[in-house]
């Protein structure tokens, strides 16, 4: 076993342990929303393999202290490259973004076993690699499409009237992550870091003139592309317009300080540990070359 495959089960044990000690915004933030893997595999063993974990390692790492980042880890071939980003909620604090992140990588070998490339949609976050370079390319296929139940009674004209105005909002600009609210509706829209921002804006825009098509007179829609997603409900969506209103915003902050303080103590333990493993490995390997 890889010091760096090591490394992520201890941090996948680890971060069960402490799972029970999570509040329900934590919960929400880790809510799954679509996977896909692709159809190579990769041989279990192999520098593919370790290339992999090391990209993962670095997503958790990262995580503690940027909201978006990606990766190129080099091989010795060119089959051994790994290309990967990961990216969270632009509203989530820097412990919720570490904890999601977290959660994705303990999950993605579960869900894509041996697969040279996954991709993770969570509520808080999102992560993706593949041996094959995704990184700066605008991506607009459709990954999730889903609308909710059609409003109904005298105020569908009001609420349909204000989803429009919300959607407008989110599509005229403003970066990468964008809000808006008009009364009941609320909406979020997002892209991935990669992306220039006439990218950004192109894929918004496609993303919002779907979610206005397919979902019609819906009271909720998500329209998920391959680099970017608008969303939209008559209530909140996802938690992601306003995740710290509400009463026990305190204690939700203090737990949120907390699990990150847990965070970085599991990210150090872990980095001595993978020193300590290397240190045996070459204490024991160079008795083994004398012998």
């Amino acid at each position: 076993m890889s010091l760096h495959l090591a490394a992520l089960l201890l941090i996948s044990l680890l971060l069960i342990f402490f799972s029970s000690f999570l509040t329900p915004s934590h919960a929400s933030t880790n809510s799954f929303i679509f996977a896909g893997c692709s159809q190579l595999k990769y041989t279990p063993g192999s520098a593919y393999e370790s290339n992999l974990n090391s990209l993962l390692t670095s997503f958790v790492n990262s995580a503690t202290y940027s909201s978006y980042n990606n990766f190129t880890i080099l091989g010795s071939t060119s089959q051994d490259v790994v290309y990967g980003l990961y990216q969270c909620r632009g509203d989530l604090s820097m412990p919720d973004c570490a904890m999601c992140v977290a959660h994705s990588v303990t999950q993605i070998g579960t869900i894509c076993p041996d697969s040279t490339g996954g991709a993770l949609q969570l509520q808080g976050c999102f992560i993706k690699y593949d041996n094959t370079t995704f990184l700066g390319v605008e991506d607009k296929s459709v990954l999730v499409n889903k609308c909710g139940p059609s409003i109904m009674g005298y105020n569908q004209g009001d609420l349909m009237g204000r989803r429009d105005a919300v959607l407008a909002g989110l599509g005229s600009g403003g970066g990468p992550y964008r809000v808006g609210a008009s009364g009941k509706v609320q909406g979020v829209a997002q892209c991935v870091g990669d992306l220039s921002m006439s990218e950004c804006q192109d894929c918004v825009s496609e993303s919002i003139r779907r979610l206005k098509s397919e979902c019609g007179a819906a009271a909720s829609g998500d329209m998920f592309l391959g680099k970017c997603y608008a969303r939209y409900s008559a209530g909140s969506v996802g938690g992601s317009v306003d995740s710290k209103s509400g009463s026990g915003g305190s204690s939700s902050s203090n737990d949120g300080e907390r699990a990150f303080a847990i965070t970085i103590g599991l990210l150090a333990g872990v980095a001595l540990i993978i020193v300590f493993l290397s240190f045996i490995r070459k204490v024991v390997g160079g008795k083994g070359g004398k012998s």
